[in-house]
């Protein structure tokens, strides 16, 4: 059944999005001729139109950090730019071919807990007196959200909740291994961040934060998973009570801008392979890129090219790159 409402999503993609993540399309002239007859509109462009003026108490998070973490760890394999050396490879590959270790398994901690909490955390991310990144600017000049580290929780778990999408349209042995990886990480980092620079030096006080937001967690999943198999006003509700903290003065400008760029990822997300998926190719559409739907056309060459990439006419795949999952589905 979720595979069947991950597929409902509405149909609009972001054509310089495809051109980086499948290279095998280039966007023709009478491609971008056509956007302008489906929405013209990004999720900025909404945001954008609000005619209401929103106050905000300043209140920047972390402040004065008194140590900044670095975006995943001080592990040299997660910096990066961070290449394996040929030795270590050919051992690795060696071990995985002689143990018969299922990648598909092993993946998921690299994968969910390195490169998909990595693009979660980003995109609210913030410092006091650090410009702030693209998609950070959405949602907090954009959508007028508070720079609070409350706030950036709840940016970071939408983000999560909508891989966890399909995380759970994967095989279930492999889907729900992904979920429990990225969330571990998830609350992992928050444990480090609350220490390191929130300067919250009470482990008390700290567990008591968490747990706080673990409910929190568990509450938006639930209503979130509403409106994403009910109907936009549904889902509206949901990212007004917890993305918007149930606001009073409302701008609805803001709440569609919200509900189209979640809409957005979703259909992107249901248009990838479980392969593409779990071997961390995927990455959120920007607020202020334009969305079309995929033709078939499209769709036939990312399946050709899906198929030269995973099974490649006259040559063996490494032992690290085997895979079970799908990438025709």
């Amino acid at each position: 059944m979720l595979r069947s409402q991950l597929r409902q999503a509405p149909r609009c993609t972001s054509l310089a999005a495809q051109s980086v993540r499948y290279k095998s399309y280039v966007p023709k002239p009478e491609d971008i001729k056509n956007i302008s007859k489906l929405d013209p509109l990004t999720p900025r462009d909404i945001a954008q139109q609000s005619t209401i003026r929103i106050n905000l108490p300043q209140n920047p998070a972390p402040v004065k950090p008194k140590q900044k973490r670095p975006m995943l760890s001080d592990s040299k394999f997660e910096k990066e730019g961070y290449q394996m050396s040929g030795f270590m490879k050919t051992v690795g590959e060696l071990a995985i071919a002689g143990l018969r270790l299922d990648m598909d398994r092993i993946r998921a901690g690299p994968i969910a807990a390195s490169v998909y909490y990595a693009e979660c955390k980003k995109q609210g991310l913030q410092f006091e007196d650090e410009e702030l990144s693209n998609s950070a600017r959405f949602f907090y000049e954009d959508l007028k959200l508070p720079r609070t580290f409350s706030q950036w929780f709840q940016i970071t778990a939408l983000h999560t909740w909508m891989l966890s999408v399909r995380m759970r349209a994967m095989p279930f042995k492999y889907g729900r291994n992904y979920q429990q990886k990225l969330i571990d990480r998830f609350f992992r980092d928050m444990e480090l961040r609350l220490h390191d620079e929130m300067n919250v030096n009470s482990s008390r006080i700290s567990d008591t934060y968490l747990k706080d937001y673990n409910s929190q967690l568990r509450g938006l999943v639930c209503s979130y998973d509403e409106g994403f198999a009910t109907d936009d006003a549904t889902l509206a509700t949901a990212i007004w009570r917890n993305l918007f903290n149930a606001r009073s003065n409302m701008d609805f400008a803001h709440l569609e801008a919200a509900v189209k760029y979640v809409r957005e990822q979703l259909y992107i997300l249901s248009k990838m392979s479980d392969r593409d998926f779990a071997f961390g190719k995927f990455q959120f559409v920007a607020p202020d890129e334009l969305v079309v739907r995929f033709t078939k056309e499209q769709e036939a060459e990312m399946l050709a090219r899906a198929k030269a990439e995973y099974e490649p006419e006259g040559k063996k795949l490494l032992p690290s790159q085997r895979s079970k999952l799908a990438y025709d589905n």
